[in-house]
């Protein structure tokens, strides 16, 4: 009978199915290997064994009244901090807190104390206010809810209807979705003192070290001193301190920052970038500077244009200045190419920036390494200057844009065939030692510079100084004028001056009327009216 119904299916309407040219997608999916479908939780649920808060398991529970479980370590410290539920984002004190008592058992998992059954995800957990144990749903139910035996099955402690505590609901698990959690929303952080000052340390990242490691960094711990700053401040004298501050035409951008951000301040009003008088200094120098070389085999004159690449030779200008150059040697010289030095340390590995740091390349197209006697900075790559230069023998049109040019020989070249003419070694060393005794600055731009605006200031303080004292002289004058000469009408007036009006009234006419002067005694010019009658209107 099988036989022939499964004939007969063959024999029916769809006995020509597989007969299509084409495969359906169920048919792609199961019979050939494609795609399968899976199903993806919609989020990534907490463990009811975690605390809510620090997401790690929890050694002392403790939960709110709407069930979420922490730890005491953690929530403590984040009440005081925020005082606020760090799930819902609602106030909360820590007297709100109820402590949990869970029981574990023989194979060390969370279990219900009364009918043994070990806790799951897909487990219904409520707990008992006014006592904190933790019991499975179905033992309240059975026990206590059924019977109306409101009393705690294990404290025998009684209890109402409204004192238990839903710790999960297999049919509800959204309490459990940590990317509704208001801490992690915004990003609210505890961070431990103790493992703040861990993190410092540089063992913090190791997990495990062998003897010799442990013994190597026990070591390093005993002996480390931190190294100083190599940042060499500007020290500000007293002229330059009554120099006025120098902007920018750049604002510092805080107004754009407080409107586009939230973690900046907010602010309302622009400020302009403030400049350094080092900055104002390279922009506004436009003189030469001229330095003297004092060797062992005489004296070079070199040229400095500060007016073209005004750091590099500020830098060079300082070091002379401090007498940094002071009893150093050229240890590298290579015939036909040129000679190096500014070492301290005389190996070509040392020396630093009088800036402390080492500073970037300042190329020009008009400052070219072609010809002798030219004064460049030697580096170890793209913005490595620091102190050692070489001044080239013949053209070298290869390093440029590779090494700054910042100044020439202008005296002394004849010094620098001797310098060339000097054997060396096979490590380019002059077998005899050409020694760089000492550096005389002739003229230092940026220091005459500095000065002439230090005395331009001083001079317009003097102007607006005396300018003021002019002022107020002027206005004493002004009060002594005004001062009372009588009593009465006229009493600002002075006695020369009123024997002069009196004169000159005494001489017109009097008003017949009142017999009084027709115009004021302040007037310089008298006004005359003459009376005639009624057939005279002229005075009208």
């Amino acid at each position: 009978y099988n036989e022939y119904k499964s004939y007969l299916s063959t024999m029916g309407k769809k006995q020509h199915q597989k007969d299509k040219m084409y495969i359906t997608a169920t048919e792609w999916r199961e019979q050939y290997g494609g795609k399968k479908q899976t199903v993806e939780a919609k989020f990534k649920r907490l463990p009811f064994y975690c605390c809510a808060l620090s997401l790690q398991s929890f050694e002392h529970p403790y939960c709110t009244r709407d069930g979420h479980v922490f730890d005491l370590s953690a929530i403590v410290p984040f009440i005081r901090k925020y005082g606020m539920h760090p799930i819902t984002g609602e106030k909360l004190d820590s007297k709100q807190l109820i402590k949990l008592n869970f029981h574990k058992n023989s194979d060390d998992k969370y279990h219900c104390p009364v009918m043994f059954k070990v806790f799951t995800d897909s487990s219904s957990i409520v707990a008992i206010k006014t006592t904190g144990n933790v019991y499975c749903l179905e033992a309240v139910q059975e026990l206590n809810l059924k019977p109306k035996n409101m009393l705690d099955l294990i404290s025998s402690e009684p209890f109402t209807k409204s004192d238990i505590i839903t710790i999960q609901d297999p049919h509800k698990l959204q309490k459990f979705d940590m990317t509704t959690f208001f801490h992690i929303k915004k990003k609210l952080k505890m961070v431990d003192e103790d493992d703040e000052e861990a993190q410092k340390r540089p063992d913090y990242t190791l997990k495990t070290t062998n003897a010799e490691a442990r013994a190597t960094l026990e070591e390093l711990n005993r002996t480390y001193v931190p190294p100083k700053s190599t940042e060499k401040r500007e020290e500000t004298t007293e002229g330059e301190s009554s120099l006025p501050k120098f902007y920018r035409n750049t604002t510092v951008g805080d107004v754009s920052r407080g409107f586009t951000s939230t973690a900046a301040p907010r602010a309302t009003q622009n400020k302009l970038e403030e400049k350094t008088l080092t900055e104002v200094l390279y922009e506004r120098v436009r003189k030469k500077g001229y330095v003297r070389f004092v060797t062992s085999l005489g004296d070079i004159n070199l040229e400095l244009h500060c007016d073209q690449v005004p750091k590099t030779c500020h830098n060079f200008l300082l070091l002379c200045e401090r007498g940094y150059y002071n009893n150093t040697i050229f240890h590298r010289s290579i015939k036909n190419f040129m000679i190096q030095g500014g070492d301290p340390t005389g190996t070509g590995k040392g020396g630093e920036s009088a800036f402390g740091s080492t500073f970037p390349d300042q190329f020009k197209p008009n400052l070219t390494h072609t010809g002798r006697g030219m004064l460049s900075m030697a580096n170890r790559g793209p913005d490595t200057n620091t102190s050692q230069f070489f001044i080239t023998y013949r053209s070298a049109k290869h390093l440029d844009n590779k090494h700054t040019l910042f100044g020439r020989v202008v005296g002394g070249l004849k010094i620098l065939d001797a310098m060339e003419s000097i054997p060396t070694d096979s490590k380019d060393h002059p077998k005899t030692e050409i020694k760089l005794v000492s550096a005389h600055i002739f003229v230092d731009p940026f220091t005459d510079l500095k000065e002439e605006m230090i005395n331009e200031e001083k001079r317009k303080k003097n102007e607006a100084k005396e300018t003021d004292e002019k002022k107020a002289l002027e206005g004493v004058t002004l009060e002594k004028s005004e001062r009372a000469h009588s009593t009465g009408v006229g009493k600002y007036i002075g006695k020369r001056k009123l024997k002069h009006v009196q004169e000159h009234v005494a001489s017109g006419t009097r008003d017949e009327d009142s017999n009084t002067v027709s115009a004021g005694l302040t007037r310089t010019k008298i006004l005359k009216s003459s009376v005639t009658g009624l057939s005279d209107f002229s005075s009208w």
